[in-house]
């Protein structure tokens, strides 16, 4: 019979909460929100909010049992990288759920109770996720995972921002209109591939296999990232706006978030690459 194994109390009532307020979330709104023609709204909430209370069942179910060796992943990654996922998604959902459906002046009585509980227990299970993430990171000079330290975390932000940037341009497409806005596509899916293949390695423990020393890879994609974003940034606003370069003259609220979202990545690539040049020069 395997042994049961509590982890630090703190960490484990911060997991049971999380759990609790993302069940409820998603059960609150199954009964009785009645989310009608919500559509992909509805749909996005659900899923946020069912797939962080699955991936947290998991991690506290391996880690009562012991059975963390036994898993096929790095548990020094995984956990973390599965709640910064979860506070991205929940934190998300906190905020679409109530524009779409609390906004609606004809749900009434029980149907905008419901979705008003469910909004609130969505902001308050982001808020359990990001006290999970602040107790799991890196603390200064402490040996750990590559995705609890600074860079690692950024990895899952970048990743996250991109998905919401393709949501974004892709219905309806804002990027075929002139060669700028493509590269700017194409800027977001090779960065997003790059960052996810870095996060997949490594809560996988495979960095072992790339043809060269994980530290410089991280280095050169950092700075080609950083470089990259740097030109979508200026692009994009510039062939979406200005009609001299072939842009509408007038900015749709799409299109401009795709624009702030594109500035707040490359400020995460930065930061990534200021983190990753002190953790391999400095360090090493």
């Amino acid at each position: 019979m395997p042994l049961i194994v509590l982890p630090t109390s703190r960490l484990l009532w911060v997991r049971v909460a999380a759990l609790l307020f993302t069940c409820v979330a998603f059960s609150v709104t199954a009964h009785g929100a009645w989310l009608g023609h919500g559509g992909a709204a509805g749909d996005w909430c659900i899923f946020c909010w069912a797939f962080s209370f699955a991936c947290t069942l998991l991690v506290l179910l391996v880690e009562l049992f012991g059975l963390q060796a036994r898993a096929p992943v790095s548990w020094s990654n995984f956990p973390i990288t599965v709640a910064c996922y979860a506070c991205l998604l929940c934190l998300s959902a906190s905020v679409i759920f109530p524009l779409f459906f609390l906004k609606d002046q004809n749900a009434r009585g029980e149907v905008r109770d419901h979705r008003i509980a469910a909004t609130v227990f969505s902001c308050l299970a982001a808020v359990a996720y990001m006290g999970e993430v602040s107790l799991t990171k890196a603390r200064p000079g402490e040996v750990a995972g590559y995705m609890a330290t600074a860079p690692g975390l950024l990895k899952v932000c970048q990743t996250f921002v991109a998905c919401v940037i393709f949501l974004l341009v892709s219905d309806p497409v804002t990027y075929d209109r002139h060669a700028a806005l493509k590269w700017c596509m194409a800027v977001y899916c090779i960065c997003f591939i790059l960052s996810m293949a870095v996060v997949v390695l490594c809560v996988g423990e495979c960095t072992g296999w790339l043809p060269v020393p994980f530290s410089k890879f991280l280095s050169a994609y950092g700075l080609l990232a950083a470089v990259m974003y740097l030109t979508a940034t200026i692009l994009w606003p510039v062939f979406q706006f200005d009609g001299r370069y072939g842009g509408s003259g007038r900015a749709s609220s799409r299109t401009i978030a795709v624009a702030v979202l594109t500035a707040l990545n490359f400020l995460l690539y930065l930061a990534d690459l200021a983190y990753t040049a002190r953790l391999v020069f400095v360090s090493g």
